[in-house]
């Protein structure tokens, strides 16, 4: 059976005090929306029919790459307006699965249940048992049947006291859900067309209303304040520290760290406090990634060792190597085996031939190195002019002195020697020793100036 999925993204958020519409703040690190629709996805339903209104521009611009049916509620009027505005674009034969977009963390697993209960011709909801209600629907039974939804400003004090409460995702035959809404009304405190009715007009035409407990209550929490957020983002980290931790990985403390994409990891990885992992980022048997590291987009093969407080930006670290600490591997850095890039080293667009060194205090884009090369300390190569790059190529074996300029283009051949100090303007011939520096003159007599008195 085909199935659609409705979004529902169109509300202020007027609690997050935020110009940003409340489902484009980020759970680690991707708009709450995001990981409603990635979520989805994983049904591989036929359309993906997102509600916007409030901010309906910036939704729309900062989820472009998202491939959704876009739905336009102009007018806020609740829940079931909000859906009824997705019906037409939905076929009758389909089942409809409703989502909101502040509740981030919901599984594919509990939906693919709640929709197969929905295949089945009724009415499924998702519920949950909470400790303390407050603010949500109760799920009013009778003999154990579900006979209602009633709200919690609508409630009665006895309705009040249950503590089985509506998540407001459910899923239904679009058929059905066609003829509940347009019956909805708006008489209530809210003065708004309530999706949970469906519930009443459901048990009223006799079809069955199916409850599936979630799984757990974080999965099903809505995000209304910057509090809220913050508390989804450390239950969301700490259900993917388990995860890394199960699968061989060490964290020496699972509660700082921060995976904002996706980590793979190998065996006996070690990674220590307060490292943030962006993008996708691959890690091979027995890395280690020292303190308050941040990693983007990068893959780092066996063995190799990370030094704290090191920036790997799209870069790709072979085996053996080590990093930092203080190092910026930026964009289209490649390391071969072995290779080393010590500390205040910064590196773009350079591959770093195996074994080779760059150990301090150096500037190296644009660049090629050899293997078995040792960039001296204070070593840049010059590679932009005010208009154009230009690319440095070091051969194997080559041994650059500190404080050296190589000013590109240039080519250094294999096993060439840089003076230390020299500024380097000119190919250099391989084995051969070059300096470019002005000549030392030692003047005897000279007085340092004194202070006038």
């Amino acid at each position: 059976m085909n199935l659609d999925v409705v979004i529902l993204a169109a509300g202020q958020g007027t609690r997050m005090r935020s110009a940003l519409p409340k489902v484009l703040h980020k759970l680690a690190g991707k708009p709450l929306v995001a990981h409603v629709i990635d979520t989805a996805r994983q049904l591989s339903p036929r359309a993906v029919h997102t509600v916007v209104g409030h901010g309906a521009g910036q939704v729309q611009e900062a989820l472009a790459d998202r491939q959704v049916e876009w739905v336009l509620q102009a007018e806020q009027l609740g829940t079931g307006h909000a859906v009824a505005q997705a019906l037409p674009a939905i076929a009758d034969d389909a089942t409809l699965l409703v989502l909101y977009g502040d509740v981030p963390l919901v599984t594919g697993n509990t939906l693919t249940r709640l929709v197969a209960a929905a295949n089945t011709g009724a009415l499924a909801i998702l519920t949950v048992e909470l400790d303390d209600p407050t603010g949500y629907g109760r799920i009013v039974r009778e003999a154990g049947d579900v006979r209602a939804i009633v709200e919690h400003k609508d409630a009665a004090p006895e309705q009040l006291a249950i503590r089985e409460v509506n998540t407001g995702i459910l899923a239904a035959p679009a058929r059905l859900m066609k003829q509940w809404l347009p019956r909805l009304s708006a008489n209530n405190a809210q003065g708004e067309y309530y999706l949970t009715d469906v519930v009443g007009l459901a048990v009223a035409d006799g079809v069955v209303v199916i409850a599936q407990q979630a799984a757990s209550v974080w999965e099903v929490q809505g995000v209304n304040n910057r509090l809220q957020l913050a508390e989804l983002e450390r239950q969301h980290q700490r259900q993917i520290a388990e995860r890394l931790m199960t699968e061989g990985a060490t964290l020496i403390d699972p509660a700082r760290i921060d995976v904002r994409g996706t980590l793979t990891t190998g065996r006996d990885v070690v990674i220590d406090v307060n490292c943030v992992f962006e993008g996708t980022v691959e890690l091979g048997d027995n890395v280690t990634i020292g303190a308050g590291c941040v990693i983007r987009d990068a893959v780092i093969e066996a063995n190799s060792v990370i030094e704290p407080l090191t920036l790997i930006d799209r870069a790709h670290v072979g085996a053996n190597a080590q990093v930092g600490p203080f190092a910026r591997l930026r964009p289209g850095t490649q390391l071969e085996r072995g290779a080393k890039v010590g500390n205040f080293v910064e590196t773009k667009q350079a591959i770093v031939g195996e074994g080779s060194k760059i150990n301090h205090l150096s500037y190296v884009g644009d660049a090629s190195i050899g293997a078995g090369t040792n960039i001296g300390a204070g070593t840049i190569t010059c590679n932009y002019d005010g208009v154009n790059k230009y690319r440095t190529e070091i051969g194997d074996n080559v041994f650059i002195g500190s404080n050296s300029a190589l000013v590109a283009p240039v080519t250094i051949g294999a096993g060439a020697t840089v003076g230390a100090g020299s500024v380097i303007t000119g190919d250099v011939p391989a084995e051969q020793l070059a300096i470019a520096r002005g000549r030392q003159r030692n003047i005897s007599g000279w007085q340092r100036p004194a202070k006038k008195s």
